[in-house]
């Protein structure tokens, strides 16, 4: 009905449109013909079918008539009806307009609505008193049983039903504890095949090289664990826990250098890759950005590129679990309406990675 009230609207403004340039004599001549026309269709229907879009448009075009002249216009309804079509118009406008009235008290405005939900969902575990005593406590006047309308409105069980930790929210609560390790691959120009040892940080992301070998020993991996512990004493890195899969390169001689720490082992699955999730896509972001994109000629060549990669992955190379961070680098301050930009690139392995900065 809107959608042909609104054709009506636009057909009737276009027609008025046609109508300026016309001469007084050319406009009678034409509704001298329309009226002829209507006679002529009147005597061959009994009844018109007018639509309610067509009644509201003719009610409202010809209400303003007086009854005399309406009864003198050759209409295909008699005055009465426009009348009446009239009536009907305008009581269904007052009634929309009472509906949208809610009787009793005022709906609770929307932004205390939002910190309501905002609470229960940061705080598993408060029920709606508990939300209602923070609400008086930051002045906001509600009843109780408003906030729990609210809950219940918008589908939020009571405490005890979502009162549960997540997998992600339990990480997330340890992540400055938890270390991952793991070993991966590289092959040499020559087809060599030497074992690469890192370790990341799950709260900052930040990544430790280890170091590279082509015989893994019981000895070699035991010192890279004693230079790991040495190199977060001095960072003052508190770790409690160290995710490592169940590699036989792992000896009781390496989890004895971080239990003499108070840093527990938690071993994964057998082929369960995701409980070391974070190390392994690490991996696959140095194998993506880093090993398949360069020839490796030998180990010397490996450590070297594998540092420039540590360095620009822990200093430039922004992370989405950082915002947009480095791990060792925080993000800068957004600028606004910059004049002139003058950014200037740092090449790192020859080109194969970028880096950008502003120029000083």
């Amino acid at each position: 009905m809107l959608l042909r009230l609104a054709y009506l609207a636009v057909s009737s403004v276009f027609a008025f449109m046609r109508l300026l340039p016309m001469s007084d004599v050319d406009k009678r001549i034409e509704i001298l013909t329309l009226r002829h026309q209507l006679a002529v269709l009147q005597r061959q229907i009994d009844r018109p079918r007018v639509a309610p879009a067509d009644r509201a448009f003719l009610a409202e075009l010809l209400h303003r008539l007086p009854r005399p002249r309406l009864r003198q216009l050759h209409l295909i309804v008699s005055p009465e009806t426009i009348l009446r079509w009239h009536r009907d118009l305008m009581r269904r406008r007052h009634a929309n307009a009472s509906r949208h009235k809610r009787p009793g008290r005022p709906a609770t405005r929307r932004a205390i609505q939002a910190l309501v939900l905002r609470l229960a969902h940061e705080n598993a575990s408060w029920g709606y008193r508990r939300i209602h005593g923070e609400l008086a406590a930051l002045g906001i006047k509600v009843a109780p049983s408003t906030v729990w309308e609210i809950l219940r409105a918008h589908g939020i069980e009571p405490a005890p039903e979502r009162d549960h930790q997540t997998w992600a929210a339990f990480l997330r609560s340890q992540a400055h504890a938890i270390l991952a390790c793991d070993f991966f691959t590289a092959t040499t120009l020559n087809g060599a095949t030497l074992y690469v040892f890192a370790v990341i940080e799950h709260a900052n992301r930040r990544v430790r090289i280890l170091g590279a070998t082509a015989h893994p020993t019981a000895a070699w991996v035991t010192q890279a664990a004693r230079n790991l512990v040495t190199d977060l004493q001095d960072a003052g890195a508190t770790v409690t826990y160290l995710i490592r899969d169940r590699d036989s390169k792992y000896t009781c001689a390496f989890d004895a250098v971080f239990a003499a720490e108070d840093i527990e082992i938690v071993t994964t699955g057998i082929r369960v890759p995701r409980m070391n999730s974070i190390m392994e896509r690490w991996v696959q972001t140095c194998r993506h950005e880093l090993l398949d994109r360069t020839l490796i000629w030998n180990q010397a060549h490996l450590l070297h590129a594998l540092g420039e990669f540590e360095s620009f992955y822990n200093q430039h190379r922004p992370h989405r679990t950082l915002h947009n961070a480095a791990p060792l680098r925080p993000i800068p301050e957004p600028m606004t309406d910059p004049d002139r930009l003058d950014v200037h690139r740092r090449d790192r392995l020859g080109g194969l990675l970028h880096e950008y900065a502003h120029a000083a």
